[in-house]
């Protein structure tokens, strides 16, 4: 007899096969006392680990490009962290070894991060990863990560460092199914991008035994456990008629009755740029530009190398848009020359756009960059701020855009709510919105995107944040603007019919949804959507929302 448990789905598709658990052991090397002349030597052998470490996460990070690479880069940028290197370099002279050095130090960052509020609290697994990264080298032992199998499986997890989630053999992993984790967290997003089906924040996922064949439905959220092959049959048939309707799906985006919605892709640069045409997208609706500045934490990319990089994008869209974001950089994303190191809470204190205006001559250098890029080509450029709160915000970005003679439509990120609530004050000063539903989602719920305790609350079905979006949209179509979304909420089937239904006149995700998002759109009417959409908002919770909104769209 099977058992069926429930999480959150977060990646499209369904995946029969075994159970392989990750091996994600802390290991805890031994204290031992050092003498004074053995001090130099530990302290070498920390510096070189730390190196090492820092330097596979940066080459994985080359490798598997896009999402991961920003991922694993902020990584690497931990192990470099010039503090709890002198940190550890304290406790060696006192008498540790080099991996007990690092094991203590490592801990005293983890609790202050567990400490600092949710948002930040959410790092903590990415430096768990690192810490047992170099650990490992120091001791010599086996590397955590994704087992060795030699067919292919379903992994099952606590939660996945990006190291492990980047560079996932898609031909062996069948799926993923974690403990942790929320619908935006990094697992997912690089799920997503993976085109791997996954399940994430299934409470007791590991105790699920190894070698037991488990389902995953990473479309409703459903594991099922030892299925009968009759049942085994019966899904894989069902998810090869899904993908066969997927793959028949052409052209642009539009409802089953003519009402275009575009459909664009989230790139971190020009390596995604490939994956992104080959799925059909119209244009790109987030180019996440901080990719960029990753590569040095403590000064800006040159204005060469910043045009180089935009222009590759810009050309591969000669007849799409573009929409470019600004640097959005604090809060997870720190950059040594920008972001302060002291404040109590990164996320609600100076990020995105607020940085940029403090640090003005940051802002003005990537406008202009921007503008030389696309000097020239056809493409539809369009630049946006993120973490706008208000007008005073707006029309500081805009006045920042003209005065670098840059020709383009300049719009905001809506990911504060106080920007929904005031979006048609806030439209007076720029040319579009475009909702940031992760981010959105955090703030309005106070729920830390990377919390899994707390996923039922970052869940973009949540009834209340239905109404900041239809807020939003609402307040683009009295202006006669637009209001597209960039979030992760873009990248489910029936959420984009929702979101069409309330006015969102753009949708752009991860290149791996767009198929599944373009054939679902073309299967119903416009009117349908919209009914949809208010049968979601009238609801009380994200499950409700969902049964909702499916009820309308299934014609029940």
């Amino acid at each position: 007899m099977d058992t069926t448990l429930r999480g959150v789905g977060v990646s499209q598709g369904v995946a029969v096969g075994e159970v392989r658990h990750m091996g994600t052991a802390v290991m805890e090397p031994p204290e031992r006392q050092i003498s004074e002349s053995e001090v130099p030597r530990e302290q070498q052998r920390a510096q070189r680990a730390v190196e090492a470490v820092a330097n596979d996460l940066t080459a994985r990070g080359n490798l598997a490009g896009g999402d991961a690479q920003a991922v694993l880069e902020a990584q690497a940028m931990m192990a470099r962290d010039p503090e709890l290197m002198a940190d550890v370099e304290r406790r060696v002279t006192a008498g540790s070894t080099a991996e007990r050095g690092v094991y203590d130090a490592f801990a005293a960052y983890r609790a202050l991060l567990a400490n600092a509020g949710e948002y930040l609290a959410g790092r903590v697994a990415d430096l768990d990863d690192v810490r047992n990264r170099i650990v490992a080298r120091l001791m010599g032992v086996p590397m955590p990560g994704v087992p060795d199998s030699d067919r292919p499986f379903v992994l099952v997890a606590r939660d996945l460092a990006p190291a492990d989630t980047a560079l996932l053999d898609p031909s062996l992993v069948l799926g993923f199914v974690t403990e942790e984790g929320g619908p935006t967290s990094h697992s997912a997003i690089l799920a997503r991008s993976l085109g791997v089906p996954a399940v994430v924040a299934l409470a007791g996922a590991r105790e699920v035994a190894e070698g037991t064949v488990v389902a995953v439905d990473g479309g409703s959220g459903t594991v099922r456990v030892s299925p009968s092959e009759k049942e085994q049959a019966a899904l894989v048939r069902e998810a090869d008629e899904r993908r066969a309707a997927v793959d028949a799906a052409r052209g642009p985006g539009a409802t089953a009755d003519g009402h275009k919605v575009p459909l664009l892709a989230n790139i971190g640069g020009p390596g995604d740029v490939s994956a992104a045409t080959e799925a059909g997208a119209e244009g790109v609706g987030l180019f996440r530009t901080e990719f960029l500045f990753l590569d040095d934490s403590t000064k800006a990319p040159s204005e060469e190398k910043q045009v180089a990089v935009y222009r590759q994008v810009l050309e591969a869209f000669p007849e799409g848009r573009v929409v470019v974001r600004v640097l959005d950089a604090g809060a997870d994303k720190p950059l040594d020359f920008l972001t302060p190191g002291d404040e109590p809470n990164p996320a609600l204190g100076v990020r995105g756009l607020r940085t940029l205006l403090d640090h003005p001559e940051v802002l003005e250098g990537q406008l202009k960059a921007l503008a030389k890029a696309a000097d020239g080509l056809p493409v539809s450029l369009e630049v946006m701020a993120p973490m706008v709160a208000d007008r005073a915000d707006a029309r500081a970005f805009a006045e920042a855009c003209r005065a670098a003679g840059l020709d383009a439509k300049c719009g905001v990120m809506v990911e504060v709510p106080s920007a929904a609530l005031r979006a048609r004050s806030v439209l007076q000063e720029v040319e579009f919105l475009s909702l940031g539903t992760n981010d959105l989602a955090q703030y309005t719920f106070a729920a830390d995107r990377q919390v899994g305790a707390v996923s039922r609350l970052q869940d973009p079905w949540q009834p209340a944040l239905l109404d900041l979006v239809a807020l939003a949209a609402e307040a683009a179509a009295a202006e006669g603007k637009s209001c597209g979304v960039c979030g992760e909420a873009a990248a489910d089937p029936l959420l984009a019919c929702v979101l069409t239904g309330l006015g969102v006149t753009s949708l752009s995700m991860g290149a791996a949804s767009l198929p599944y998002v373009r054939a679902t759109l073309a299967k119903h009417t416009l009117a349908q959507c919209e009914r949809a959409g208010s049968a979601a908002r009238a609801a009380d919770s994200a499950q409700d929302a969902r049964i909702a909104a499916q009820a309308v769209l299934s014609g029940e």
